[in-house]
């Protein structure tokens, strides 16, 4: 039976081991000079969580077997680092974590991804994300994320459609008060 619940201090371990094997799936699909081994080390896995990244966990038999992270930035809510371990994939592990991210903010939710993960854009997509386009993706990943130049260039900015619809967010200067999601 899958459980839900919050990470917390004795989780770590468990979720760089989701995460480094769930990321194998990019080895040899993502940029070369993207690719490195781990994939997420583990002074970054904790330097993300010290810096406000709260990881949820599918659970299943006592065992975390999925992982998503949701961040508040500003006026949005980032999904970070959403992975399956590739035994329970396929399963309804990240639709749960999904549903469960949603109840936890009423901010708007983004989420950033290489643009060669075809299955991750998909799996948002079928979710109701759209993607943001190059142009704007390059601006949200600024505003939002820290991420390279390189990374900018190889990835893509899901959203929530009514967000994206949005005029005023975008304005030089923008507006960082934060923002319902739109109903």
């Amino acid at each position: 039976m899958r459980m839900i619940r919050p990470c917390g201090p004795g989780d770590p371990d468990a979720i760089f081991a989701i995460i480094n094997d769930a990321a194998q799936a990019y080895r040899g699909v993502i940029a070369p000079d993207c690719w490195h081994e781990p994939y997420m080390s583990r002074d970054e896995l904790l330097r993300e969580i010290e810096s406000g990244l709260s990881f949820r966990a599918s659970e299943v038999d006592h065992r975390l077997v999925a992982v998503m992270g949701l961040q508040h930035v500003g006026d949005v809510a980032l999904i970070r680092h959403a992975y399956t371990s590739p035994a329970h994939q396929r399963r309804g592990h990240g639709e749960a974590l999904l549903a469960d991210l949603r109840e936890r903010t009423d901010r708007a939710l983004l989420v950033g991804t290489w643009k060669a993960a075809d299955w991750a854009i998909r799996f948002y997509e079928k979710h109701g994300f759209r993607q943001a386009g190059p142009v704007l993706t390059e601006r949200l990943l600024l505003r939002y994320w820290t991420v390279s130049p390189r990374q900018i260039e190889e990835s893509v900015v899901l959203a929530e459609p009514d967000w994206l619809a949005e005029p005023d967010w975008l304005a030089p200067g923008g507006n960082d008060a934060i923002r319902p999601r739109p109903a």
